[in-house]
């Protein structure tokens, strides 16, 4: 500590950043149409900030994968086609059983307890009905297991899918009581690993993955 005790200096967030995070969620919540054209000047009357900031929003935006642009048009939301949501829901059971698989004979009390930390957040976002929340913890359960179990590569890989895979649990979670469902099968993972049984916790993600696949291709 300073022999001033002086504090650190807050850093307000930019009109970019602002202008970022606002529309990032945006997207994730749903609350923009599939078909909606969304452009530079409608962003930033609709913010009252200049297009300069909402040029770079969209822009890194797009490079994430969250949109598209339309040459002279607008952007929209990316659309995630059936196809891309079976590769991805392949590549993650790939990844992430290979995953519990190697860690489930050495996994640790202290994994363990992180695993269930990140639990018992998402039970409280259920709890307050925060989607956005429930999705970012989520990612962070199955991204902690590949973590655990040194899967660099395989986690290098889900999170250059995280967006998409964002997307797809926005998507998963438009059925209601599936925030809950979600909770009981990372439950069920969870405790495989925890009586570090291999075979069990693979097929508790194998189910999850298959569930949330369903769930997903059954939303019109």
């Amino acid at each position: 500590m300073s022999k001033f005790d002086l504090k650190p200096i807050q850093k307000n967030k930019t009109s970019k950043e602002l202008v970022y995070d606002e529309l990032k969620s945006a997207i994730l919540h749903g609350s923009i149409p599939k078909n909606e054209l969304i452009t530079e000047i409608s962003l930033s009357k609709s913010f009252d900030v200049s297009r300069t900031p909402v040029r770079e929003s969209l822009a890194e935006l797009t490079k994430e994968g969250l949109l598209v642009h339309e040459q002279r048009k607008g952007f929209k939301v990316r659309e995630i086609s059936e196809n891309e949501k079976e590769q991805i829901i392949y590549l993650r059971k790939s990844m992430e059983k290979e995953g519990v698989r190697k860690l489930a004979p050495l996994i640790t009390e202290e994994q363990i307890q992180e695993l269930y930390d990140i639990l018992s957040e998402q039970e409280e976002a259920a709890q307050n009905d925060d989607r956005l929340r429930n999705i970012e913890l989520d990612q962070m359960f199955h991204k902690t297991i590949l973590e655990f179990a040194e899967q660099n590569m395989f986690k290098k890989i889900f999170i250059d899918l995280h967006n998409l895979t964002r997307v797809i649990g926005h998507e998963a979670l438009m059925k209601p009581g599936r925030m809950e469902e979600v909770i009981k099968e990372h439950r069920a993972i969870l405790e495989g690993l925890q009586e570090q049984d291999e075979q069990i916790a693979m097929d508790k993600l194998d189910y999850h993955l298959s569930n949330t696949e369903t769930v997903v291709k059954n939303i019109k």
